[in-house]
């Protein structure tokens, strides 16, 4: 792999660590963020222990921010050896070694790590462990499950149906009232297309670098499946898979266990234009999100090449009513889709919000019922 390749799949990563740092309570304006990526791009990092010095040097201006960016990076890229304060960049013999999940020195094995928290391009085989939701949580649920229908947008019927009032006359009604009364009319029927929720298709993001979020993602979807009429929900990692059936069960906690034996990538590798793509290669999932409402939950970080994730988006935004885009990176006020990924699809997306558990996903809920 190339130092540029290397780069590109740093920057890949880059909003979702900064994010992080920024929740910790370390600062990290958009200036300094605009010097790590330079110097990034400059020095092409081999491995994760030059890439700490270089976000050390960047991003850091007291030992207090030190105290917060230490174990951040660790989260991220994995543990660093021996990583004191220093007066100048290390050389190469001094540059320490990284140890534990990125023991060979190579940022791919501490991407690849258990921290789950970075996209990656790995396809190994993943179940969710996802927990039992806590009284909070049940209690978010419990008005996600009261605003949802209101919440979701409708559509005028295509069958005509008896109502009092309507454009078309319905003659069968008026005829079979004339016979009783001897040819008499006495009402004039009508008929009328009474409205109807929207579809709602929800396309979850469970790989490594979500992994924080999906379960609190999964769960909403499971009051979504429960709750509205014509509801779908799929997960994608590196495949794509459909948990409509599993999240029909009646407890959140059972429902959201059982994906353990149908999610078979959580937690792993990123490819996002590939699961979207296999999603409208198929006839019948297509017709899910014709006129529907289509969720996206991901951070957007993609691997690789774009053009395929850019591509399913457009025609998403084409078949779907509204296609919108939650990522939990967009509930930082700092963030900016500048991500190859998010930017290819920005123009394709009609709105992109913040979203990183069920408060955020409740308080779009709201959002989306004032429409």
């Amino acid at each position: 792999m190339t130092d540029r390749d290397l780069a590109a799949r740093i920057a890949d990563h880059v909003h979702g660590f900064l994010r992080d740092l920024n929740e910790r309570g370390m600062r990290v304006p958009v200036p300094k963020q605009r010097i790590f990526l330079q110097a990034i791009e400059a020095v092409g990092p081999r491995d994760t222990a030059r890439l700490y010095w270089i976000g050390q040097a960047t991003l850091t201006t007291s030992r207090d921010d030190l105290e917060v960016y230490v174990p951040t990076f660790e989260r991220w890229f994995g543990e660093v050896a021996a990583a004191p304060v220093r007066e100048r960049e290390p050389t190469d013999d001094e540059v320490p070694a990284p140890r534990g999940k990125g023991r060979d020195g190579s940022l791919t094995a501490a991407l690849g790590g258990s921290a789950g928290l970075a996209a990656s391009p790995s396809e190994r085989e993943g179940r969710p462990a996802l927990g039992t939701a806590s009284e909070d949580d049940r209690t978010i649920l419990a008005l996600l499950r009261r605003e949802l229908p209101g919440a979701a947008p409708t559509i005028r019927s295509r069958r005509r149906r008896p109502a009092r009032r309507g454009p078309w006359i319905d003659i069968a009604a008026i005829c079979r009232e004339s016979r009783r009364g001897h040819g008499e009319i006495v009402t004039l029927r009508r008929r009328n297309r009474p409205w109807r929720q929207r579809r709602v298709l929800l396309l979850i993001d469970v790989s490594g670098s979500m992994k924080r979020h999906s379960a609190d993602y999964l769960r909403f979807a499971h009051v979504v499946v429960r709750r509205l009429d014509r509801a779908e929900a799929f997960t994608f990692g590196t495949r794509l898979t459909r948990v409509t059936e599993a999240l029909r069960a009646r407890d959140v906690d059972a429902a959201v266990g059982s994906l353990g034996g149908i999610v078979l990538d959580a937690e792993g590798g990123t490819r996002i234009g590939a699961s979207l793509q296999e999603f409208l290669g198929n006839a019948r999932y297509v017709t899910m999100a014709r006129d529907a409402l289509v969720i996206v939950l991901s951070d957007g970080l993609e691997r690789g090449d774009c053009r395929p994730m850019e591509a399913a988006a457009r025609r998403l935004s084409l078949l779907s009513h509204r296609l919108l885009w939650w990522s939990p990176l967009a509930c930082d006020p700092a963030y900016r889709p500048v991500t190859r990924g998010m930017s290819a699809v920005l123009g394709s997306v009609d709105a992109l919000a913040g979203v990183r558990d069920l408060r955020t996903a409740y308080e779009q809920v709201r959002t989306l019922a004032k429409r």
